[in-house]
């Protein structure tokens, strides 16, 4: 089993050396499903692992100064403070509603993946610089989330350092990483007033995630990014679907609530899509 959980977790690696992000919210389902963790103690692991491959990701960007240190350091001091306290919050949380709540992050960063940006191009900065108040709220609701759940929350952060920060995307994917593991490293803090580390699997599992990032980062410039991350969001689903059928209770599924909200939502999708297509052909 060990094997099987290093073989996993060097996936994991690979997959944020070669996207970017996205590979650590796999981290707490291998953790839970083939290490046989407690769902506290995975996520709490989870939180090192992410930490401390963001650590490490994050010095080729600092070379290549694509890291903006004061925007990140402000940023992540207030996500630190959001971190901690969802990490505290987890401890007073049952494992199963921990790993449901984990399992509906899974599902909206896939879609954040599948969407992709929107006619290949970058989200606009608000004029005249970000608000201090809106840089504190962001700043926590983003620690917040990430320390509760256990994931890193690089969709998040990227979006808040372009549109709040102003930075460009290539900046803001390397100023994550600063911000990343300090939310990580606050959510653990947080997590370990009710989880303890196995450090033994902590450490082999980072080792592994490690040696994947850096063997992806050589290989991101030879995939075609736009098709791998299609894969690997739809890989994110897959696994996502599969932890929620593991934990929900199976009067869940035959609920009409539990099929009225995501089929309200695809409706809604869908509807959106075929309005957009009717308005864009009536301007030709």
């Amino acid at each position: 089993m060990t094997a099987l959980v290093v073989a996993a977790s060097v996936l994991v690696g690979v997959s944020l050396g070669v996207l970017g992000g996205g590979g650590s919210i796999l981290t707490v389902p291998i953790l839970v499903h083939l290490a046989g963790q407690d769902p506290k103690e995975a996520i709490a692991t989870s939180l090192f692992v992410v930490g401390v491959t963001s650590l490490v990701a994050l010095a080729p960007h600092a070379r290549a100064r694509r890291v903006r240190w004061r925007t990140g350091l402000v940023l992540g001091a207030f996500s630190m403070a959001g971190a901690y306290a969802g990490g505290r919050a987890a401890a007073l949380v049952p494992g199963t509603a921990l790993l449901v709540a984990f399992a509906l992050m899974m599902l909206a960063t896939a879609f954040a993946m599948l969407r992709g940006p929107r006619q290949g191009r970058e989200p606009k900065a608000r004029r005249g610089g970000p608000k201090p108040w809106h840089i504190a709220v962001e700043g926590l609701a983003v620690g917040a989330v990430t320390g509760f759940v256990g994931s890193g929350g690089g969709f998040l952060v990227v979006p808040v350092l372009v549109l709040l920060g102003g930075l460009r995307m290539s900046a803001a994917v390397g100023t994550s990483l600063l911000v990343i593991a300090m939310n990580s490293f606050a959510g653990l803090a947080g997590h370990l007033s009710g989880a303890t580390l196995d450090p033994w699997l902590a450490l082999t599992v980072t080792g592994a995630a490690v040696a994947g990032s850096l063997a992806g980062a050589r290989l991101a410039g030879r995939v075609p990014q736009d098709g791998l991350r299609t894969a690997f969001g739809w890989f994110v689903v897959v696994m996502g679907a599969f932890v929620l059928a593991r934990e929900l209770d199976p009067a869940v599924w035959t609920h009409p609530a539990t099929w009225a909200v995501p089929g309200t939502a695809v409706g809604a999708w869908a509807v959106r899509r075929v309005w957009s297509r009717t308005l864009a052909t009536a301007r030709e």
